[in-house]
C-alpha cells in the first residue's frame, strides 16, 4: 500500500524534526518535504504534490492563512491541516473558511495530529478539543456580517508585501525577495496601505499583530526591534 505523503511547514527546525519523527513512526506516513519560509510553501506543495500539508499559522515571509489560500487555489488535491498555538475560535473559523480540513493545537496530545491526518484523508474535518464543528458553526452565525473585511480586498501579492513590510523589510528588499521591481513593490505597499486605511509603518505593524501575521513575542522579546523601523 502506498504511503500518505506529507509536507511540513513550520519555522522552527526542532518542531519539524519532532513532527517528522512522530509521523514517520506511524509507518503509513512519509514526510517528503519541509520548509520554514512562508513564501516557499505553495511552490513546494505544487512541486511535490503531497497528500497532506501540515501548516503553522505564523511563519516568516507569508502568514499561514495566506499560504493556506494559495495552496487551496493552486494545489486543491492537497489537504491542509493547520497546526497552531492559537486556541480561539476566530482563528479556527478563518482556517476553515480558507480551506483547511483540520485544526490541531500545538499543545494537544501527539495522537491528535496522527488522528487528524487519518480523518482528513477519509474526507472528514478534524478539530482539536475543545473545538467542535457545532461550536464553530454557532460562532460563524454569530460573526456573519454584511461588512466586507478590507483584508479580503487585497491581492495575493499585496498580502505578501504586507507581511514582509510588517517584518521590517524595505521596498528594495521586498522587491528582491519577490522577484519584482522596487517600484512595483512600493506600488503594492501604497495600494495595501490605502485599502487598509493605514498611514505609517507603526500602523502597519500594529495591524499585522492584530491580524496574527506576526507573533506577539517578536515585540515582547525585543528580538526584532530593527524590523519596526520607518521606511
Amino acid at each position: 500500500m502506498s504511503k500518505i505523503t506529507i509536507v511540513l511547514a513550520d519555522d522552527h527546525p526542532v518542531v519539524r524534526q519532532g513532527l517528522r519523527a512522530l509521523l514517520e513512526a506511524e509507518g503509513s506516513f512519509q514526510v517528503i518535504g519541509e520548509t520554514g519560509d512562508g513564501l516557499l510553501v505553495a511552490d513546494l506543495v505544487n512541486q511535490l504534490k503531497p497528500t497532506v500539508l501540515i501548516l503553522d499559522l505564523v511563519m516568516p515571509g507569508l502568514g499561514g492563512l495566506d499560504v493556506l489560500r494559495q495552496v487551496t487555489q493552486h494545489s486543491p488535491g492537497t489537504k491542509v491541516i493547520v497546526l497552531s498555538m492559537y486556541s480561539n475560535e476566530a482563528y479556527v473559523l478563518e482556517a476553515l473558511k480558507n480551506g483547511s480540513r483540520g485544526y490541531v493545537l500545538k499543545d494537544s496530545d501527539s495522537g491528535d495530529l496522527l488522528l487528524a491526518v487519518h480523518e482528513v484523508i477519509a474526507g472528514r474535518i478534524f478539530l482539536s478539543s475543545p473545538f467542535t464543528q457545532r461550536a464553530i458553526e454557532a460562532y460563524t452565525q454569530k460573526t456573519e456580517s454584511s461588512t466586507i473585511d478590507p483584508y479580503e480586498t487585497l491581492t495575493e501579492r499585496e498580502r505578501e508585501v504586507l507581511h514582509l513590510a510588517a517584518e521590517g523589510h524595505r521596498s528594495i528588499e521586498i522587491a528582491r525577495m519577490l522577484s519584482i521591481s522596487p517600484r512595483t513593490a512600493e506600488g503594492h505597499r501604497t495600494s495595501l496601505m490605502r485599502k487598509l486605511h493605514l498611514h505609517n509603518q507603526s500602523d502597519l505593524v500594529r495591524y499585522a499583530l492584530n491580524r496574527g501575521l506576526l507573533p506577539p513575542e517578536d515585540i515582547r522579546g525585543g528580538q526584532n526591534r530593527n524590523k519596526y523601523r520607518k521606511d
